[in-house]
């Protein structure tokens, strides 16, 4: 289990988190998912060690590590840590590499070429072990990362972007690498990521961070389906972010009504409209609105609108419209924020 119990932090005068509280049970597996900037690394360092914060308490199985009067250093804090960049040592070979926490722990040799054999047949790179790393590929090398923080059989693992610096085709594969791994080791993982398909793909639990808070934290489905903030639906999922005012069955912005769905006709008052692009019908409604793009997705077509100082973007089957045209366009779907 990790404990944090308001956790602050600043960088000079700026407040990267600010009274942070997050519960993580045995065995789970939590994303920390946001912007750059919004405090996702600085927390997850924080429970690794590598980042002291100005007040608050970090627990790790009801140990504290982290408190007015404590601090375990990383070492001592039964961790393990894959980066962004793949910090493999390029003189060592994959199997010095994954060995080396086991030689400054003054594992027996033995028992230590038993465990990295193991760890790298987890990561199904044992046919490798005797090559250097400037022969392999980028996925192989974030695989020896893994290995290397596993093979000391930590209680917790760290993950900070370990997919950000690879390609589409190798990210679905470690992707399911660590959905694989996690499976069969049950190792507590905190994965920390800008990328909500991967958020959404991995966890069991969601924490969508903004400017140093949680606003919320949810399964993958509820996240998605019952979006807490403007903010939250913005950001997972993508959807359209209207201001203006409910009234009459109808929602009122930018010159337009569109008619509310059925679940939402009794919503009044201004406030913000959140409208996943799966949910802005295109070619049906009362609203009709200029095409300004239309870009053939494979599995379905987006299309982009003009609208205020921005972008609405619908998404759906395809249809004879093309840029330049008017398009009727109405709501399947939304969420409706009354403004506080």
């Amino acid at each position: 289990m990790i404990e944090l119990a308001d956790i602050h932090k600043s960088y000079g005068a700026t407040k990267v988190v600010r009274g942070l509280t997050l519960r993580i049970a045995p065995g789970e597996l939590v994303s920390l998912l946001g912007p750059s900037g919004c405090g996702k690394t600085t927390t997850l360092r924080m429970i690794a060690g590598l980042e002291r914060p100005e007040s608050g308490r970090i627990a790790i199985d009801d140990r504290e590590v982290c408190g007015p009067r404590t601090f375990v250093p990383p070492e001592k804090r039964a961790l393990g840590m894959v980066f962004q960049s793949y910090a493999v040592w390029p003189h060592r070979s994959v199997e010095a590499n994954v060995a080396y926490p086991l030689v400054l722990q003054k594992v027996p040799a033995a028992e230590r070429e038993e465990r990295v054999v193991e760890a790298l047949r987890w990561v199904r790179l044992d046919h490798l072990r005797h090559r250097m790393p400037h022969a392999l590929s980028g996925g192989q090398l974030q695989r020896v990362a893994l290995a290397r923080a596993l093979v000391s059989r930590p209680r917790v693992l760290l993950l900070d972007e370990p997919l950000s610096n690879l390609d589409a085709a190798l990210r679905e594969e470690l992707r399911a690498e660590i959905a694989a791994l996690r499976a069969r080791l049950g190792t507590t993982m905190v994965f920390v990521t800008h990328d909500q398909s991967e958020a959404l793909a991995l966890s069991d639990r969601v924490a969508v961070m903004n400017r140093g808070v949680i606003e919320q934290i949810a399964s993958p489905e509820a996240l998605y389906l019952e979006p807490a903030t403007p903010f939250v639906a913005g950001f997972v999922g993508g959807s359209n972010l209207l201001e203006g005012e409910a009234r009459g069955g109808a929602f009122h912005t930018g010159g337009v009504a569109f008619v509310l769905p059925s679940a939402l006709q009794d919503a009044t008052g201004p406030g913000t409209l959140a409208v996943r692009p799966a949910d802005l019908r295109v070619g049906a409604g009362e609203v009709s609105l200029p095409l300004s793009a239309r870009l053939f997705l494979g599995h379905a077509v987006e299309y982009r609108f003009p609208f205020g100082d921005g972008l609405l973007r619908a998404v759906g089957p395809a249809c004879e419209a093309k840029a330049g045209d008017r398009v009727a366009v109405r709501l399947d779907g939304a969420t409706f924020f009354p403004r506080r």
